[in-house]
């Protein structure tokens, strides 16, 4: 009995639970190299990490704050930037330069969100948006920094002059995901997640239990837009290459789809909707005759999910999986009293 309720202890432990989602979303690059996937399958699915980092942070602003921002992009480049001047032309150490393109780019989230404090709903994702086109255009521009419209190119990450391969890159970005979801997990269902949550519900009555506007509105995007510039620096060191052009509202918008659709203030959520907005399209919807060669109809169906999740599944496509599992849950039951 007391082993049981041991088992049952570490089986509704969720670090424990992230950390074999991370465990066996690590063996990838294994079946990869036993032929079971193809090469692509690993930047398929490292396409995927980066989204779910940045779409995790915008869950924390979205889902639990109730704070818009159309911005995401434009701090993913920044990040990448950032990250890729640091390692590339400065020369720093792969860790440093990521650090330091995270605290950056968390310093300016934190300037925004006190912008924050004086707007809200669309005219806030306006700013944002505002934000992430002059980030855009000097990116463009910016040629010493960021290579203007010929790219910035960057390595794999590198430990004491031991670099990294994409398949153990790979590895690292799923480390990294793990630890994210963890600390968020941690954050929400503590005093900030309350504080937040009761912000999003209401601030009015939030201010009356005693919680800060401002502090809660600029820890939420600190976190969102440290979230992403993290996403952008591990995407310029996994696909090696960034654009100007990458960082536009399209990707504002598929971060914002992926929390949509996956469920609001669900970390799981989260990762099933980054591979329904990223992944599915390279998984299955190319591989569709005639309809995988017709030119964004991956959009279309990312559009027409967005409904669908409106209409029928408010909570997300994460709620698919409770609601399957009540399902088996009350059949095992049902057969188990008739066994009796």
């Amino acid at each position: 009995m007391k082993k049981d309720s041991i088992i049952k202890r570490i089986y509704h432990n969720h670090n424990f639970r992230f950390l074999i989602f991370g465990a066996i979303l690590a063996t990838l690059p294994m079946w990869v190299s036993m032929g079971v996937f193809k090469t692509s399958m690993i930047g398929i699915m490292g396409g995927t990490i980066i989204y779910m980092i940045a779409a995790l942070g915008f869950n924390i602003l979205l889902g639990w704050s109730g704070l818009i921002s159309l911005g995401t992009a434009g701090f993913m480049g920044l990040g990448a930037y950032l990250s890729a001047y640091a390692v590339m032309d400065l020369k720093l150490p792969w860790l440093i330069g990521v650090i330091a393109s995270v605290v950056i780019c968390t310093i300016l989230g934190i300037i925004v969100g006190l912008v924050s404090l004086r707007i809200s709903g669309l005219y806030l994702g306006i700013v944002t948006l505002c934000v992430a086109e002059i980030l855009k255009k000097t990116f463009d521009e910016l040629t010493a920094f960021t290579g203007g419209f010929s790219g910035k190119s960057a390595d794999y990450p590198s430990f004491f002059n031991y670099e990294l391969s994409q398949g153990q890159t790979f590895v690292l970005m799923v480390v990294i995901m793990v630890l994210l979801m963890m600390l968020t997990r941690n954050l929400v269902n503590g005093q900030m997640g309350r504080a937040l949550h009761a912000m999003r519900g209401s601030q009015v009555a939030a201010q009356a239990m005693g919680v800060s506007l401002m502090k809660y509105r600029l820890v939420a995007f600190a976190f969102a837009t440290g979230f992403a510039s993290l996403a952008g620096a591990l995407y310029v060191h996994f696909i090696n290459f960034a654009y100007p052009s990458t960082w536009n509202l399209v990707m504002s918008l598929n971060v914002m789809a992926i929390v949509v659709i996956g469920g609001l203030r669900s970390i799981y959520g989260t990762f099933i909707g980054a591979v329904v907005v990223y992944a599915l399209s390279d998984l299955v919807l190319k591989r569709i005759p005639v309809v995988g060669d017709m030119n964004g109809f991956a959009y279309i169906v990312s559009g027409v999910l967005i409904i669908v999740v409106i209409m029928f599944y408010p909570g997300g496509l994460v709620r698919l999986f409770t609601d399957f599992r009540n399902l088996v849950t009350r059949l095992w039951k049902k057969i188990r009293k008739e066994g009796n």
